[in-house]
């Protein structure tokens, strides 16, 4: 599990100052400064890093997370991107359309290079790639291992069914076989898998039935295109009351069994077995993560 409260992350345009002033006040645990797609014309790439820079040098993004999305290696803009944005406050980058391990390995030591010319710690700035190729989902593995920055992953999937050439149909099927791959990979390198936007912005119905789908696939948070999607998406992505009381109570029956040398303890009439006690532990701490959040 992150170091990093990563229910929501909220793409805000970087160079509507707008959007970017409204985004400092809202609920979302990242903010995803977005330099590439919703910036247009190219002309406007200038503009969103000033803005970026501008906004945080006023300190309105002060107690946030920030992981600006850069343009990817082939734009012709990443280098601009990088070394303007890579300042303090910025917490680290997405990478969008990585497409085989190679490329995170590349913006790897493109970081570290910028990380040793400012006089930074090396490892400072982290990575979040986006999958959002056919290629990227067939190498999600080793876009995991590429970089010991990469503390998640995203799925894009708009760009995927483009890439595909497939069709998003209304029931999300042809989400669900890249989603899964997104989820296991993730979890097997114990990072953090983040589903994708919701398109249909103002359909918090249909919002509501991908966050069922994404809690039972493994996701642990969700990208976000508009702050009316944040209450719904940290309602699922979040413990409840009763699965935080649940996992104290494993936790308590776990040690007592333990101090009593009876092997496994019981609740409820089922065996605690080591698996429960690890995902009790997982609920407990980002319980934890929510509640400093909160403070």
């Amino acid at each position: 599990m992150s170091d990093f409260l990563m229910r929501s992350l909220l793409f805000v345009p970087a160079h509507n100052e707008k959007f970017m002033r409204s985004a400092a006040k809202s609920e979302a645990d990242i903010l995803l400064f977005d330099i590439e797609d919703s910036v247009q014309p190219a002309e406007n790439k200038q503009v969103a890093r000033s803005m970026a820079l501008k906004l945080m040098q006023e300190g309105i993004f002060c107690d946030r997370i920030i992981f600006p999305r850069i343009n990817d290696r082939e734009s012709g803009h990443l280098l601009k991107d990088v070394t303007q944005l890579a300042i303090k406050g910025i917490t680290g980058f997405m990478y969008p359309k990585a497409k085989r391990g190679e490329d995170i390995y590349f913006f790897d030591k493109l970081l570290e290079t910028i990380e040793y010319e400012k006089g930074v710690e090396k490892g400072t700035f982290k990575i979040i790639p986006l999958i959002e190729t056919t290629s990227a989902v067939m190498n999600v593995f080793e876009i995991c291992t590429a970089s010991p920055r990469v503390i998640a992953i995203a799925y894009g999937s708009e760009d995927f069914i483009t890439d595909l050439q497939g069709v998003h149909d209304a029931e999300h099927q042809s989400l669900f076989t890249p989603r899964a791959m997104i989820a296991m990979a993730a979890r097997a390198y114990n990072i953090e898998p983040i589903d994708t936007v919701h398109v249909r912005v103002k359909d918090l119905e249909d919002l509501e039935i991908n966050l069922k789908i994404s809690r039972k696939l493994g996701f642990g948070g969700m990208l976000a295109l508009n702050p009316i999607e944040l209450p719904l998406i940290h309602q699922y992505f979040s413990p409840s009351e009763i699965e935080v009381e649940n996992a104290r109570e494993m936790l308590r029956l776990d040690e007592e069994a333990r101090k009593d040398n009876r092997g496994v303890a019981i609740m409820n009439g089922k065996f605690i077995g080591p698996p429960f006690v690890a995902k009790a532990k997982k609920i407990l701490k980002k319980h934890d993560q929510i509640m400093s959040k909160r403070t």
